[in-house]
């Protein structure tokens, strides 16, 4: 029965599309594109797309891209709001209809007598030529490795992906047929065939192992061993994603998220309300051996963030809210789980990372702009990412909350100007980027080692080989990155030489300083202070009942108010702090105006007689504890 009439024009709707949440439909007219939310009286989006009649579209709802195909026999790539992300070159023909395979990852071409097969970038993987004349629908498996077409012959014909292509480091794994999958190991030309009884769903290769996903189990390979595999039957059948980590990996399946290890035992399957698997991708769950991060379909702004080994959420239980809608996410791989962090970018292409540390509140730092991808090293907590028409490489991005001000010396920048529009980093092996270009091609680049080898270091806390590094090498960059390391690790001698390598002479005098007191507790706060945790210097002062030092402190900050107001709550150096305020505004040719301490200066008098007496005194005491 019809509900309502959504739009009415003087010309013919050829073709018609749902969204991805349903609440809103794609139809073209003519050559314009349209795109009519449910919502009454909501003004849809309209565009022009094509220079002749539009035949067919599509919208995926897990990538949201929109794909039409035109008398004008061009196939073209959209965003939401009408933006071209590829057009083809003139075909031979018409296109007359297109399809999404339900994971956004490949789509297929219909036109005269022709079928081609696409990466949803709009590059061309393969061309076929079935003699039967127009192809005027297309539809996938729900697996996404088969699809059927309708013919103007009146034949339906099926076709299979094959050929399918992996590289991790030095083995290449090759899906030869609808059963069969090749791995040959380049260095020593070893080569091993695979057969399987049903057919080949997906297949993953990383940190050392293959997964290959048939419609009714998965196998678990070794790169050591490739006659004796792991395996266990599916729960439904129905594969979007695999998501690799070192010791776990993740099937994502139409009805949930499965957790297991690499011997095939099942660790857990994370939950949330609301959740649509089916709309997840490689771009939107990230995993580590230690955490498990899913950014929400319902309410993009929103990741949700779950402990790998019981699948319960992470840390307090609340997710991650971000200001406006995340595109991607990735999570460090290495450092133990208290150091984790958490990269995203935005909508607006902003790159943020988020530290992930237990007990602690989620905290977001800005790394940078116009952000097109992103990938965690496979060994290292380094964080490579495309900007426009650069290559980012942070070498140490902790960085960010050790000593902001080293963060800019610590990346690495490489210009590259042949990627073309919106390349994407496939991975970061090692000291190798490896980035696929708008045409669909593989370039790999080579970035310094030194950064890994000095992470390395520095995790088994052999200072004095990463101070050899940097003297071997001498660049501002490692050198920046081992001062960050250092301070981080209270390896203040190390942190010094590192400061005085790159002339931040203000900074070494500090080091200097704060070695020079007698308090453990005095020297872990201007540690604190150091790093820029002027709240956390305060606390450990606080917690120790040195409520002169945090007084102080304050004063130094040019916090006056809180000064005042702790030499008021612990009742001592209220003098202090008004003879400081009044020397402070002197020096300034200001007079007061603070209501606060125009009160207090009529309580309290000032003799700095007694002033000082009481400072030597509280620093003495200091001396003896």
């Amino acid at each position: 029965m019809l509900r309502s009439t959504l739009a009415t024009h003087p010309q013919p709707i050829y073709c018609v599309a749902w969204g991805p949440n349903s609440n809103q439909v794609l139809y073209s007219i003519g050559a314009h594109l349209v795109i009519k939310p449910l919502q009454p009286n909501s003004k849809p989006v309209q565009w022009k797309g094509h220079d002749g009649l539009i035949l067919a579209l599509a919208w995926n709802t897990n990538s949201n891209l929109i794909l039409s195909g035109s008398e004008d026999c061009k196939y073209k790539l959209w965003d939401i709001f009408g933006h071209i992300l590829y057009s083809s070159q003139v075909n031979d023909y018409p296109i007359t209809s297109v399809a999404w395979t339900p994971d956004g990852e490949l789509f297929a071409v219909g036109s005269f007598n022709s079928l081609r097969l696409c990466d949803k970038t709009g590059w061309s993987y393969s061309l076929d030529k079935p003699q039967t004349q127009s192809i005027y629908s297309l539809e996938w498996s729900s697996d996404g490795t088969q699809v059927a077409g309708a013919c103007g012959n009146g034949q339906i014909i099926f076709a299979h992906i094959i050929d399918r292509r992996l590289e991790w480091k030095n083995f290449e794994i090759s899906m030869v047929g609808r059963k069969m999958v090749a791995v040959k190991n380049v260095m020593t030309d070893i080569k091993e065939a695979l057969d399987f009884q049903d057919s080949i769903i997906k297949i993953s290769m990383m940190f050392g192992h293959l997964i290959v996903v048939t419609s009714n189990q998965c196998y678990i390979y070794s790169m050591k061993n490739w006659n004796t595999p792991h395996m266990f039957d599916l729960r439904e059948g129905s594969i979007c994603l695999i998501v690799q980590a070192e010791r776990y990996f993740v099937l994502v399946e139409s009805g949930g998220l499965y957790t297991y290890t690499y011997d095939g035992k099942f660790v857990c399957a994370p939950k949330w309300v609301g959740m649509r698997p089916d709309m997840l991708n490689h771009f939107t769950v990230a995993l580590s051996n230690a955490l498990l991060a899913v950014r929400d379909k319902a309410d993009e702004k929103v990741v949700y963030l779950f402990d790998t080994q019981t699948g319960k959420p992470a840390g307090d239980g609340k997710p991650y809210t971000h200001k406006i809608e995340v595109t991607q996410v990735g999570i460090d791989q290495c450092g133990p789980s208290i150091h984790r962090r958490l990269a995203i970018i935005d909508k607006n292409k902003d790159l943020y990372l988020i530290s992930l540390r237990e007990g602690k509140t989620l905290q977001s730092i800005k790394l940078g702009v116009m952000m097109g991808s992103l990938c965690w090293n496979d060994t290292s907590s380094i964080l490579a990412s495309l900007q426009e028409s650069k290559l980012m490489i942070w070498n140490h991005p902790d960085v960010a909350w050790i000593d902001r001000s080293l963060l800019p010396g610590t990346v690495t920048e490489k210009e590259m100007t042949d990627l073309g529009y919106n390349p994407h980093i496939v991975s970061f092996l090692g000291s190798t980027v490896l980035i696929r270009r708008t045409d669909g091609s593989l370039v790999s680049f080579a970035v310094p080692p030194y950064a890994s080898i000095l992470h390395g270091y520095v995790t088994s806390s052999r200072w004095d080989d990463a101070l050899r590094l940097c003297r071997f090498v001498k660049l501002p960059t490692l050198w920046g990155c081992l001062a960050a390391m250092a301070l981080g690790a209270r390896e203040l001698n190390t942190a010094e030489a590192a400061y005085a390598a790159i002339d931040e002479v203000d900074k070494v005098l500090y080091l200097q300083y704060i070695k020079s007191q007698q308090s453990s507790e005095v020297r872990a706060a201007e540690l604190a202070l150091l790093c820029g945790n002027q709240k956390e210097a305060e606390n450990i002062l606080l917690q120790n009942k040195l409520w002169f030092r945090a007084i102080m402190m304050n004063i130094s900050l040019h916090e006056w108010e809180r000064a005042l107001n702790l030499a008021v709550k612990y009742n001592t150096h209220i003098d202090t702090v008004l003879g400081h305020r009044v020397l402070s505004l002197e020096r300034l040719g200001k007079q007061e105006t603070s209501a606060l301490f125009l009160k207090y200066n009529k309580e309290v008098k000032v003799d700095w007689t007694k002033i000082n007496a009481a400072m030597a005194e509280e620093y003495d005491n200091e001396k003896y504890k």
